[in-house]
């Protein structure tokens, strides 16, 4: 990829998002998958520790860009949290799934 293409790119293409581990850190139950301003936006409920840059495995994986409790930016939820996902790529999640989320 050229230089220029990569830097104008923006985002990735969800074929260069590979997960290395191999146990999931956290579970993410959907209970709302949206679309806002072109990325992929899941609300749900948490199951164990979720922090920007893990990333989430439906039928493909995606990075999660940022994380939102309340309208607000945050850095991580906890087990019990809900929130909102904003992520990097699509997992054509649907709701009542649970996604695993790993860490790298």
């Amino acid at each position: 990829m050229s230089f220029l293409k990569r830097f104008f790119a923006g985002r990735r293409d969800t074929a260069e998002i590979e997960i290395v581990s191999r146990r999931p850190v956290a579970r993410f139950n959907v209970e709302q998958a949206l679309n806002v301003l072109g990325k992929e936006t899941l609300i749900g409920t948490v199951e164990g520790i979720i922090y920007p840059g893990y990333k989430v495995k439906g039928e493909s994986a995606a990075l999660i860009r940022e994380i939102q409790k309340d309208r607000k930016r945050v850095d991580f939820a906890v087990d019990g949290d809900r929130v909102a996902l904003v992520l990097e790529g699509k997992t054509n999640a649907k709701k009542g799934e649970v996604l695993d989320v790993y860490q790298s």
